[in-house]
């Protein structure tokens, strides 16, 4: 049957800990009800299932005219090297449109990922670091 990718799809946290567990994403997996928040706060989601597993998604905010930010690309790990990570990275693109700049913060062992996949390294971006 293949990989299906559903927008905006309802998804269980215990699912998303369980693909960034595997995914190896750094992300708070042991507070539960953190990871609820960042997926009901998130205002654009892709996920990627294989019948009724989710192997994996894409989170984003964005205001659909300007930019979009990129917080989350996880794929299972059994799944990873298959084009998964692409696709969602695509269809977010394709839903945002050509007028909306993406942006994303990457960890150092995915910098040679994502210009493999069409994005730009960019040199001007600042931050202020979460406490936890």
């Amino acid at each position: 049957m293949g990989i299906v990718y559903k927008l905006n799809a309802a998804v269980q946290t215990e699912d998303v800990i369980r693909v960034f567990r595997s995914s190896g994403i750094k992300r708070p997996v042991d507070q539960p009800e953190r990871i609820a928040q960042m997926l009901a706060e998130a205002n654009l989601t892709i996920t990627a299932w294989d019948g009724d597993k989710l192997v994996g998604i894409a989170r984003a905010l964005t205001d659909f005219s300007y930019c979009c930010y990129l917080s989350d690309l996880a794929v299972d790990a059994d799944y990873q090297k298959g084009g998964v990570g692409k696709e969602l990275l695509g269809l977010v693109r394709q839903h945002i449109g050509e007028e909306v700049s993406l942006i994303l913060l990457s960890a150092p062992e995915a910098m040679e990922y994502y210009p493999k996949v069409g994005l730009d390294k960019l040199d001007n971006a600042f931050g202020v670091r979460r406490l936890r």
